[in-house]
């Protein structure tokens, strides 16, 4: 793997210092994902069993995001987080693993939001009797200590906005955008989509070409149809595209450069090592595209956590319940992210899991 010449990404431009200081700014009510608090002051002495319960948790981000949660528990000799439940998307077996795991008597669950408002009855039957229920990374509604305990949250809003932000400064204010999302419908989608349209209404020269962000299941081959299916829609009058996830933006990358058509400029969230490496070697070649990547977000299931065992012990708290990412690559401002040429392709290098870890998890 041919490697960026890092003089060349050393100097931080003065429009991306004002778009960092003005994301900053946005985010004042949160805090950022690798900046968290000090678990070990919150874990007490009672044994304490934690479950993960996710809707849509066969991708590799879910499997990291695991990994970091078992990480943050390692931390207190008291908590042991060794069960996972995977829905599968099935919203009745993700309500079904949540019950199971609150009548066995598990003191916390930790719930993805996958489902948003509408697991609220089921999350409200398990919180309670010693189970703390704590639903995370989206903000949904109901109320603290009946529907759930505490709800921490990815601020996808926010990140919408920075997203806007961003493309207006690497487009000069002027083009054409749209969002990949996830499964039709999905909640935390519809958080990013609506947080890139608030940001949006502060750039008449970005026009959103559809209302809707476009489905891809998060899946790599669902992504590049749909993709291509905007390619033939189109054409090359496509100027940026925003993403909630990393896997669906390589395999857009992979669509535009099938079709032979100039790659548009990117936003994402959740990337991986082979879009990294891509990209580095893009640099290289003189062909890279715009790219802005804010990562660490598997490492919101850590807040999650905090927030969980402080509810559970009946311990003040004061750490933000919003989490925002970092912002690991942004061609406005010369950032880089890290490209591994023996890491896998998926491994996501921004977590924040001990490098050791992280390599023992990828090999199993």
């Amino acid at each position: 793997m041919t490697r960026l010449n890092l003089k060349k990404a050393a100097k931080l431009g003065a429009s991306g210092a004002a778009l960092a200081l003005a994301a900053t700014a946005a985010m004042a009510d949160t805090v950022r994902v690798d900046q968290g608090a000090d678990i070990t002051e919150l874990c007490g002495s009672d044994p304490i069993r934690v479950a993960l319960v996710d809707g849509w948790g066969g991708d590799t981000w879910r499997k990291i995001t695991f990994a970091e949660l078992q990480d943050e528990a390692s931390k207190c000799p008291n908590i042991t987080a060794e069960d996972h439940s995977d829905a599968g998307g099935d919203q009745q077996t993700y309500s079904a693993a949540i019950n199971g795991y609150a009548t066995q008597g598990y003191e916390i669950i930790i719930a993805f939001t996958d489902f948003g408002e509408a697991a609220l009855p089921t999350y409200r039957m398990a919180n309670g009797n010693g189970t703390t229920m704590v639903p995370y990374f989206n903000q949904i509604p109901g109320r603290v200590g009946f529907d759930y305990a505490v709800n921490p949250y990815q601020d996808s809003v926010a990140i919408g906005k920075q997203y806007a932000e961003w493309m207006a400064n690497a487009l000069d204010g002027e083009g054409n955008v749209l969002m990949l999302g996830g499964p039709a419908g999905a909640s935390s989608s519809t958080n990013f989509m609506n947080g890139f349209k608030e940001g949006l209404a502060e750039h008449p020269g970005l026009t959103l070409m559809d209302e809707n962000f476009i489905a891809t299941n998060w899946n790599p081959a669902d992504a590049q149809k749909a993709a291509a299916g905007l390619i033939a829609k189109y054409g090359d009058s496509i100027d940026g595209i925003a993403s909630d996830y990393g896997v669906t933006t390589l395999a857009t990358i992979k669509a535009f450069k099938q079709a032979g058509v100039e790659v548009p400029a990117l936003a994402t969230i959740a990337t991986s090592n082979e879009m990294s490496c891509m990209y580095l070697e893009a640099i290289e070649n003189g062909d890279a595209w715009p790219y802005l990547a804010l990562d660490g977000s598997t490492a919101d299931v850590r807040f999650a956590l905090r927030q969980a065992v402080a509810a559970h012990n009946g311990i003040e708290f004061d750490e933000p319940l919003g989490v925002v990412p970092y912002i690991y690559a942004d061609s406005t401002s010369g950032i880089v992210p890290k490209c591994s040429d023996t890491a896998p392709p998926d491994a996501d290098l921004s977590s924040l899991l001990p490098e050791e870890k992280l390599n023992a998890l990828f090999q199993q």
